[in-house]
């Protein structure tokens, strides 16, 4: 039953990057030209998103429980430093490039992009590097 929901809530999640245009790599790209013809709309997306996870997210610091009783790991460093900077630094400098995050890229490759395995491939190498380096 839990992955039947995982697949319910991914296609529906998969649906709503497609539909407010997260997964538009040139739709990103006019929200990041800021200085340019820049194109507010996607914040309005964010904003709507923060807005429907505000709820959630209080109940599972309160309560780190899935609705199958499982534990939720959340997060226990909560300082800014520099290995989080530098990580959303680079993310953002990708995400700039290309116009994709994670999420989107895989929602590309389901509408045909293949263009976008390029930036998985990349994404995984880059993942693999950090276990390298981290030792994790």
């Amino acid at each position: 039953m839990k992955n039947i929901l995982a697949f319910v809530f991914g296609g529906l999640f998969s649906i709503g990057l497609m539909i407010s245009g997260m997964s538009n790599p040139a739709k990103v790209i006019g929200f990041l030209d800021l200085f340019g013809q820049w194109d507010p709309s996607l914040a309005f997306v964010m904003i709507g998103a923060i807005l429907v996870a505000f709820i959630p997210f209080q109940l599972a610091i309160r309560k780190p429980v899935t609705v199958f009783n499982e534990p939720i790991d959340l997060p226990k460093n909560n300082q800014l430093d520099k290995k989080l900077l530098s990580g959303a630094f680079i993310f953002g400098i990708g995400w700039g490039i290309a116009g994709i995050c994670p999420a989107p890229a895989f929602t590309l490759i389901g509408l045909g992009y293949y263009q976008a395995a390029y930036f998985i491939i990349a994404m995984l190498v880059g993942v693999l590097i950090h276990r390298k380096v981290a030792g994790a």
